[in-house]
């Protein structure tokens, strides 16, 4: 084999590795993950009374977060116990009321530069004639937008559990 084509080989060889390295390189969204935690004031909650759920969303990408979306649902099994009920007493994101406390999908305020937080806390309160032994629990479904909006990611996100007790008799 003559040293031309054994040059054109490895010229061609090293392009070839070099694109593969290029266009293998994943995006930040690969690389980084949503950072929602839940927080919740009491683990247990008796009959009339109420509980807090805090949601903190911390920006850990390296670009602020543009465009956010979350909506919070009741776990299918809170859904399924027909004998525990409970609402809403209100929602508070930033020291400002939520918009839409209906459906509850949650607006962050945005830009959120990285490393910033956001929180958006929950008052739920369990009805008095509810049964004792259940529990609440909550899904949220999480979507953001960053790197100037060409990068997304989404996830869901479990509530701690808040075990409804009644008081021992006496």
């Amino acid at each position: 084999m003559n040293t031309t084509r054994l040059a054109g080989l490895g010229l061609a060889a090293v392009l070839s590795c070099t694109a593969a390295l290029l266009f293998s390189v994943g995006t930040p969204a690969e690389a980084d993950t949503a950072d929602l935690t839940f927080s919740a004031d009491r683990t247990a909650v008796a009959p009339g009374s109420t509980v807090e759920l805090s949601m903190t969303l911390t920006n850990t990408q390296s670009t602020e977060i543009r465009f956010v979306y979350q909506s919070v649902r009741p776990t299918w099994d809170t859904e399924r116990q027909r004998d525990l009920a409970y609402s809403l007493v209100s929602c508070e994101a930033a020291g400002s009321p939520c918009q839409d406390t209906d459906r509850l999908g949650l607006g962050y305020a945005v830009p959120l530069p990285p490393g910033a937080s956001r929180t958006v806390t929950l008052t739920y309160r369990v009805a008095p004639a509810s049964a004792c032994g259940r529990t609440l629990g909550f899904a949220s479904y999480l979507y953001y937008e960053y790197g100037s909006g060409l990068f997304s990611t989404s996830d869901t996100y479990w509530s701690p559990e808040v075990r409804v007790d009644c008081p021992a008799a006496h």
